[in-house]
């Protein structure tokens, strides 16, 4: 999947733990430029230094996969999660 749009938020890379490390961005995604969308994306690992010839305000086009997670918590109670992790930008 991908899309195009500006990129208005850059954040630091945070180390998740010893072996894990993630990066994440904001683009403002305008399909309708009346009601534009603010979307969040993650790098992960080796893609986090992707970002670092970006700056805030350039249009890029994002490469992301759409990723789920089922989590149980401990009283048994089932969690869903997302989320779009990048890994190309132009």
């Amino acid at each position: 999947m991908d899309i195009k749009g500006k990129l208005i938020e850059i954040f630091d890379t945070t180390r998740v733990s010893d072996k894990f490390q993630k990066r994440e961005f904001a683009v403002e995604y305008a399909e309708n430029p009346s009601y534009p969308e603010y979307i969040k994306f993650e790098l992960i690992q080796d893609k986090c230094g992707l970002l670092d010839q970006f700056h805030v305000g350039q249009e890029v086009q994002v490469h992301f996969n759409l990723k789920g997670r089922k989590w149980t918590d401990p009283q048994g109670n089932v969690k869903y999660f997302n989320s779009l992790q990048a890994w190309k930008i132009a």
